[in-house]
């Protein structure tokens, strides 16, 4: 029997690779001869670094950057691939986890150490660029990226303006003389799971700015603010309109509209991304069962989220998918639809938050005894 296992982060608790231990833990209980591969997967978000690079052996570097509100924070990236290929979390410079909940505002906080990211990752001559944008705390639309990469948002006297959100009504244009051009060497896939416009009640500033501090009306001035960026990437880049109304675009609090208009890039749904480069394709197709799971399984699972992407590539093979969570929320019965067999719950009764996240780890390896258990006897 060979199983794979390639489940998700369970957040603030396991990493996706302390998840798939504890699932090959649980099972070789009952099956110590079966053979288990450990497949280390993320949507994009929060852990794309450390799941790639566990996945395949690739290496971690630290590398300090300026942080969501300038100041200075330990980041890092990933190389994969015999280092011709980095992985770049933007949270990791930018993330909203980086703040407490008192410093989050939006009209301050930048993107500018994900450029600092990029140029980092370009010092290693890599050929392809992995870049996810979950957990952002910003709404600049990329920026202080664009700013670190060594392009000028000027204003009407000619001087560079500032960060965050806020400092866009002062731009007047754009000068990308200096711009690095080595980015235009390099393939760069944008890891992107919302399809949020630029701009407007379902744009960046109105569905995702309350979560990273913003008021209602700062929301109306982040939203205002990133209209008159756009306006002008189309006048001084002949871009605009066309970019901000991508799917996408709206993404990390416009970030998606920003690697759009400054760099050839490509947004692609993450777990697609995660997918083709721990080459779980390749594991899945001889498999006998797959092992996947995040930290809740509900209706919004079906959108891109990593069971769903893992259960499509089994699809193909007609291989069983068990997905486990530490939560099952309202709505979940339709992953059944999309290739998974079964889903279980980790959680063995009621019992607070606080509990839960500590016990996960024994409460997978529990959870994936019994179910091998089970199927020892079917």
């Amino acid at each position: 029997m060979k199983v794979v296992i390639a489940p998700d982060s369970f957040k603030e608790s396991l990493s996706a690779l302390e998840v798939a231990n504890a699932v090959e833990q649980g099972f070789l209980e009952v099956f110590p001869d079966a053979e288990y591969v450990k497949v280390p997967m993320a949507d994009g978000g929060e852990g794309l670094v450390h799941s790639l690079v566990s996945a395949v052996e690739g290496q971690v570097i630290k590398h300090d950057v300026t942080g969501p509100l300038g100041e200075k924070v330990e980041g890092f990236f990933g190389l994969i691939h015999d280092g011709k290929t980095a992985v770049i979390e933007m949270a990791a410079s930018s993330g909203l986890h980086l703040l407490s909940p008192e410093e989050r505002n939006p009209l301050h906080t930048t993107t500018f150490g994900v450029g600092e990211l990029l140029l980092a990752a370009l010092e290693y001559n890599v050929e392809t660029v992995i870049l996810g944008l979950g957990g952002s705390s910003t709404n600049d639309g990329g920026a202080g990226m664009v700013q670190a990469l060594g392009g000028k948002l000027l204003d009407v006297n000619g001087c560079e303006i500032g960060f965050g959100g806020g400092a866009l009504a002062n731009l007047n244009s754009i000068n990308l003389e200096d711009f690095d051009g080595r980015l235009n060497e390099i393939r760069l896939e944008v890891a992107c799971d919302v399809e949020n416009p630029l701009l407007g009640e379902t744009g960046a500033s109105v569905v995702f700015g309350p979560q990273k501090g913003a008021t209602p009306e700062m929301v109306r001035v982040l939203d205002q603010n990133l209209g008159h960026f756009a306006r002008i990437i189309d006048r001084d880049l002949g871009k605009g309109k066309g970019v901000s109304e991508i799917p996408g675009a709206g993404a990390a609090g416009g970030l998606g509209a920003g690697l759009l208009a400054f760099l050839p890039c490509q947004l692609r749904k993450g777990i697609q991304i995660v997918v083709e480069a721990t080459g779980l394709e390749d594991h899945i197709r001889d498999a006998s069962l797959v092992i996947t799971g995040e930290g809740k399984i509900d209706s919004q699972t079906i959108y891109g989220k990593t069971p769903i992407g893992v259960a499509a590539v089994a699809q193909k093979y007609n291989v069983p998918v068990i997905a486990l969570a530490g939560s099952l929320g309202a709505g979940y019965e339709a992953v059944y639809q999309y290739g998974i067999t079964s889903v279980f719950s980790i959680v063995p009764g009621i019992t607070t938050l606080e509990d839960a996240l500590k016990n996960a780890h024994q409460n997978i390896v529990n959870t994936a005894r019994n179910i091998a258990s089970l199927l020892n006897v079917v």
